[in-house]
């Protein structure tokens, strides 16, 4: 398929990528950052534009959720095969007389950071049958790793996803601002952070908490609540102490 990719951002840069690494051509990478994609296009060795949309037989709109609806007006050639790489939202956001789409890999991107493709689990859906099967055989050229999603099990794959992912980032972010008032170097807790996540690989994420609110251990926790003096940790403290206890002192 004559393949084209819309975006600029994290997620179009790594399918760029992907597909380059696994010898899948794209002809063209579109859309409004001109700086941005010329970096991929340097990189990549792939074409780009900003104001005009070639001719394709596949899009793969990699945008952000809340531009995929207008991005997806802009393609008018009927018959075309349209995916978005959304978590959350349907096919049926695609609006234009074409095949659409779902085409999710579900991993958190960064441009600096390299990632192995073939272990991102890919969801694919598609209209109809020959659409699915072909999504799904190119997605298997990039991962081990490929499935078939309606749209009802990957909005909550998608949630999950947040989860287990931006929420715990931003508990790491958190937690910075608690090192950084106290000098102490984050470096630190970078083996217990790594331990963490390694231990899910082997024990239920239930299972392996650890902890003062799971032990109910009620002085630890009011030493620490005297220690916090900005409220937004203190919210989240709370927050976080009373799910535990929720969930392992019914």
């Amino acid at each position: 398929m004559k393949t084209v990719i819309i975006g600029s951002g994290n997620v179009a840069y790594h399918l760029a990528k992907a597909f380059t690494q696994n010898n899948i051509r794209v002809h063209q990478v579109f859309g409004r950052n001109e700086i941005e994609l010329r970096k991929i296009s340097e990189e990549f060795n792939i074409p780009f534009s900003t104001d005009k949309l070639e001719d394709a037989d596949f899009y793969l709109i990699s945008v952000s959720d809340s531009s995929v609806e207008q991005v997806s007006s802009l393609i008018k050639k009927e018959n075309a095969l349209v995916a978005h790489t959304s978590g959350s939202l349907p096919m049926e956001i695609l609006k234009g007389n074409y095949r659409k789409a779902s085409f999710y890999p579900l991993q958190t991107f960064s441009k600096t950071k390299n990632l192995n493709y073939s272990k991102i689990p890919f969801f694919i859906e598609a209209e109809n049958q020959i659409d699915e099967k072909s999504l799904f055989e190119l997605a298997s050229i990039i991962s081990e790793n490929v499935e078939t999603s309606d749209y009802e099990r990957r909005k909550y794959i998608h949630l999950t996803a947040v989860f287990a992912c931006n929420f715990v980032n931003h508990l790491f972010a958190r937690a910075k601002e608690i090192s950084d008032s106290q000098d102490l170097p984050f470096e630190y807790f970078i083996p217990l952070i790594d331990e963490t996540v390694e231990k899910i690989h082997h024990l239920e994420p239930k299972s392996a908490q650890t902890g003062p609110a799971v032990r109910g251990d009620e002085r630890i926790l009011k030493l620490h609540e005297e220690l916090i003096n900005d409220n937004e940790h203190l919210k989240i403290y709370h927050l976080m102490n009373e799910s535990i206890k929720k969930m392992y002192h019914k």
